[in-house]
């Protein structure tokens, strides 16, 4: 089919993957950092004007790296709103990022549509302060000037389709953005425009919301452009995981998804129903605590790095001499324990030793993931190979316990820009469909990412009987935290 390019557009960065439409090989890449300023020094993500995206995407498409492209997908960072007047201009910078700002207008559209499960039912989430929902219900209390200009809402995704397309009438989006903005439902597959009323005082125009292998349009040059989508959901599609498959994300705080054949309804709030990029769905379970766990074993520890860590940790054994870390140090999401602090114990003279500690900060980091994983396989999610992401995916001492833990088979994928090429590969499925050479159900059959497998083999019985330690102390220390 020719070659096609993948756009990723994430909080700091533009890159750029151009791909063999057919196998999906990496053939050009670019890179551009935006040209804006990170925090306001207090903790706070700054607003952005979305010109800086484009200014990236130009930079990093410079020295002709898109010569010959035939079509365009673009992914970007999810929960950035972007309102927009009548005549098209923005009524103020993209409010991007998790905005602690929004935090208190999370908990009064909490209370206003009559608490967590109303919302779960509604859209298939609970408000949080990052979500373009809860951003709306902040601009209208604090700039409601602005909030009255606003009459068009788009994601960060579906600002630059538009730009690229020449600023058209029609706007588009996709189910996997949409299904993250708190106000549209997976459940129902349609916008609740009600909710946006109720955050932002009254009705806008929101984007249509185009299938997996739809095009949005054809660019004034003739480049067709996909429907572009969410940057989980590109980076999920550029993995390739399908039913029976699930991604654990290893940032500061933790990430759990998998995929699903129907969104599921969660009143507990821990669930998060999103759309994927196939026509699937994508439900996700986060937790507070990951690296930022191995951080401060770090710290505590003395030693020089999470590499240290790992190699400390390594000179313990599975259970770490009976210590168990529950890793909730900035309270904890799921299980739902805000005001939760960190819980050691076991301690014996015999336990009382640094590779036994810092074994058990890794178990007790991989145990609560373990958790969010036993969220979704409670609600009939299938999980039988889990794709472990993140820069300490690559520790030892994480890929020696995470199979056995999890019970599962683990693959650690090479570090590649997945969001780019799951871009890319939709923009090669749109390709195909408008040739009539795809199957607009089925996506192009791009190879994997080269990866490590590790199975838990004859380690399985010992590692769950380590989950088994830590769910005890769980349960003996917090004995509702997974009770309705």
């Amino acid at each position: 089919m020719g070659i096609v390019a993948g756009l990723d557009s994430s909080p700091e960065f533009t890159r750029i993957v151009v791909c063999d439409a057919d196998t999906g090989a990496v053939l050009r890449q670019g890179y551009a950092p935006h040209p804006v300023e990170g925090s306001d020094g207090a903790g706070r993500p700054s607003d952005v004007d979305p010109q800086a995206w484009l200014l990236s995407l130009g930079e990093a498409a410079g020295g002709g790296l898109l010569e010959g492209v035939q079509a365009i997908g673009v992914s970007a960072q999810q929960n950035a709103i972007v309102p927009l007047d009548a005549q098209g201009n923005t009524v103020r910078p993209a409010m991007v990022g998790g905005d602690k700002r929004a935090q208190v207008a999370a908990a009064d559209l909490i209370d206003a549509l009559g608490g967590r499960e109303a919302w779960a039912q509604a859209v298939g989430c609970v408000p949080q302060a990052a979500q373009p929902v809860t951003k709306l219900r902040w601009m209208a209390k604090n700039e409601p000037d602005a909030a009255q200009r606003a009459a068009v809402l788009l994601q960060a995704h579906d600002w630059l389709v538009w730009q690229l397309l020449g600023r058209p009438v029609r706007r588009t989006t996709d189910r996997g953005g949409a299904s993250g903005t708190g106000y549209w439902s997976a459940a129902i597959g349609g916008y609740r425009p009600e909710l946006v009323e109720l955050a932002l005082g009254h009705q806008v125009m929101l984007p249509e919301v185009i299938g997996p292998s739809d095009a949005a349009g054809t660019t004034p040059e003739g480049l067709l452009i996909s429907a572009g989508t969410g940057e989980t959901m590109a980076a999920a599609f550029g993995l390739g995981i399908g039913l029976g498959d699930a991604v654990v994300s290893l940032g500061a705080s933790g990430s759990v998804m998998a995929v699903h054949r129907e969104a599921l309804v969660d009143q507990s709030g821990m669930i998060t129903s999103l759309a994927d990029a196939t026509g699937m769905h994508l439900p996700v379970v986060t937790t507070l605590n990951a690296v930022r766990t191995l951080r401060g074993a770090t710290d505590l520890l003395g030693v020089a790095d999470l590499e240290a860590l790992s190699d400390l940790a390594m000179k313990s054994t599975p259970g770490s001499h009976g210590l168990v870390l529950l890793p909730y140090l900035e309270g904890e999401r799921t299980p739902n324990l805000p005001h939760a602090a960190g819980t050691l114990t076991g301690l014996r003279r015999e336990s009382m030793k640094p590779e036994h500690f810092a074994r058990a900060a890794f178990e007790g980091m991989l145990c609560g993931l373990a958790d969010a994983l036993d969220v979704l396989r409670g609600r009939g999610v299938e999980v039988r190979r889990i794709f472990l992401l993140g820069a300490a995916a690559e520790l030892p001492a994480v890929q020696a316990a995470a199979p056995a833990l999890f019970g599962a088979q683990v693959v650690v994928p090479q570090p590649a820009d997945y969001a780019a090429i799951g871009a890319a590969r939709q923009a090669a499925w749109a390709l195909g469909v408008s040739q009539g050479t795809l199957d607009p159900r089925h996506p192009p059959a791009w190879p994997g990412p080269a990866a490590q497998v590790l199975d838990p083999g004859e380690e399985l019985a010992v590692g769950q009987a380590v989950r088994q330690q830590y769910v005890s102390v769980r349960e003996q220390t917090h004995p509702t935290a997974f009770r309705s």
